[in-house]
């Protein structure tokens, strides 16, 4: 199996300059039909025919349902004092994104770390996050640091760490087609920077999930 592995703790090279990576507005589903019945012909298919007839319509209403993740949900928290310093690991998160290169699916399978003061996050608000960060034209690298900025906002504490394991059509069908190829992304701060237990503990969590998976 090909691995990649690619992590994003403490300060970090001069990086070229990043355009807006802004949630999507909303998708023209009547324009996208109308473009998905161009590429068919333009493909050498006839959209007409009764295989195709309804697959330009088909095609933009799962844009429109696959990139508009619903933005309402809340997270919730739960006061708990009796934490002494615990390491939260939430793993088995798995979403589907779409690469923003070509245009092809990419599974991420993710992995949250944290230690929590004084308060506990609702579990399910971890997939939810991951949900909604997913559900847009994506790049591995960056969907792992968005889920890691907005939980670390949500917990109030830089303790969190984010593991991302992706497997990549665009790596697995196109160009060199290695369908073991996989992608590994971790972004860490706080104590999981400082503290190199901390940071075994979180790491050998999560790859033991993934080795299961």
């Amino acid at each position: 199996m090909t691995s990649v592995y690619r992590q994003a703790v403490g300060e970090s090279p001069a990086q070229p300059k990043q355009t807006s990576c802004a949630a999507p507005g909303p998708v023209d589903t009547d324009r996208v039909t109308d473009l998905i019945g161009q590429l068919l012909a333009a493909l050498g298919e006839d959209p007409e025919r009764s295989g195709l007839v309804g697959t330009p319509a088909r095609v933009a209403a799962w844009y429109r349902d696959f990139l508009s993740p619903d933005p309402s949900a809340t997270a919730t928290c739960f006061a708990e004092d009796a934490l002494s310093g615990q390491l939260v690991v939430v793993g088995g998160m798995s979403v589907w994104s779409l690469c923003e290169h070509h245009l092809l699916p990419m599974n991420l399978q993710v992995a949250v770390g944290y230690v929590p003061v004084g308060e506990v996050v609702g579990l399910s608000k971890f997939g939810r996050i991951a949900q909604r960060h997913a559900g847009r034209l994506q790049v591995q690298e960056r969907f792992t640091r968005q889920v890691a900025e907005e939980i670390t906002g949500l917990v109030g504490s830089k303790d969190v760490a984010v593991a991302v394991r992706g497997t990549h059509l665009c790596m697995s069908m196109r160009g060199v087609r290695m369908e073991q190829a996989r992608t590994n992304s971790v972004q860490a701060g706080g104590r999981f920077e400082s503290d190199p237990v901390i940071a075994q503990q979180f790491l050998t969590l999560t790859t033991a999930q993934w080795r299961v998976a």
